[in-house]
């Protein structure tokens, strides 16, 4: 096996106590010009890289901050993880991206290896409805946000869109168009994003003097389009077909777009079609896609930067205040939605 270079090598190699080398490393200023391009070729020579982690454990402080999100193969939360990243690089750290794949059990088991690694903080779009990974999380004394989710009965920052507002946008749409008869493909209705959007669906049907049994619901495993595509099938199925769906996440509404384009549906003619996301994909789509867009960048931004504020040493006359951050989504409208009836 190939020995590692350590500090002591480099001590050696330039003729140095290792007190010195690690003032050249960490406090160049304080070693004399010729002393420290002496050590600087040593390091160069010798190929050694500092060992971050038991810098981070002397220091106490990590320069990883967690990211775990619902699915990495939605293109939202891969914006999220843009603005996270981005606000994390121009302090200095980076971000450790990792996947729950909307598993209790797997989000778990990231949040354990965050607290082995010791990171700065986490930004959590959380899987568990019961709350008690975060409950178990919190015994660590680490840091986190929650994103994409409001911190209901929690004192920690978050940072969120107003999905009950979503909803109405999608489905006031949908009303304002002459449809009385909708479908909502919800997706799992332990997550509160779902839930709030249905929510908000509800109210905008009621302005309308319609009943919740204007909504037929097609509830769905997972938030993928390969569920869209099943949900899609069930639509197709109904005896009372509705005349418009709202779907609670654009790959959802991807997956029943392709179900209804491989029967022969006519999308917006025969069956209106609104997304929630408004991910890159929605305007590309066969028939571009109408979508209530959230500013998943946006969002993930100052999420880390709420994580970095409370994690940066506190002015005694400013401390951090945990806060919640609601953003307001935004209706864009495209041909799926456009046939009136």
């Amino acid at each position: 096996m190939a020995h590692s270079v350590g500090i002591k090598d480099v001590a050696r190699a330039a003729g140095v106590s290792v007190g010195t080398v690690s003032n050249v490393i960490n406090r160049p200023d304080t070693v004399a010009t010729e002393t420290r391009a002496r050590v600087l070729s040593a390091i160069d020579r010798l190929g050694y890289v500092r060992s971050e982690s038991a810098r981070q454990l002397r220091a106490g402080r990590s320069r990883i901050m967690g990211l775990l999100v619902l699915d990495m193969g939605n293109p939202f939360f891969v914006d999220v993880a843009r603005g996270a990243e981005r606000a994390a690089r121009e302090a200095g750290l980076g971000v450790m991206v990792c996947n729950s794949a909307q598993s209790p059990g797997e989000e778990a088991e990231y949040l354990s290896l965050f607290a082995e690694q010791r990171v700065r903080g986490v930004l959590l779009t959380p899987a568990d409805a019961t709350g008690r990974n975060i409950e178990g999380f919190r015994r660590h004394n680490i840091p986190f946000v929650l994103v994409d989710r409001v911190a209901e009965g929690t004192t920690e920052c978050s940072v969120s869109v107003d999905d009950v507002a979503g909803g109405a946008l999608a489905v006031r749409h949908l009303v304002d168009a002459g449809h009385r008869s909708l479908a909502y493909v919800s997706g799992p209705p332990g997550l509160h994003q779902v839930r709030d959007r249905r929510t908000g669906a509800l109210a905008a049907l009621a302005e309308a003097g319609l009943g919740p049994d204007a909504l037929r619901e097609l509830p769905t495993e997972r938030l993928d389009v390969a569920a869209g595509r099943d949900a899609g099938a069930r639509l197709l199925g109904l005896a009372d077909r509705p005349t418009a769906v709202f779907c609670a996440n654009d790959l959802l509404a991807l997956g029943v777009l392709q179900a209804l384009y491989a029967a022969g549906v006519s999308v917006p003619d025969d069956l209106a079609l609104v997304g929630y996301d408004d991910i890159e994909f929605a305007a590309a789509a066969a028939v571009p896609l109408t979508s209530v867009r959230q500013p998943a960048v946006t969002m993930g931004a100052m999420a880390a930067e709420l994580l970095l504020e409370e994690t940066e040493p506190a002015a005694p006359d400013r401390p951090h205040a945990h806060r919640r951050v609601v953003l307001q989504p935004e209706l864009v409208v495209r041909r799926s939605s456009l046939a009136a009836r």
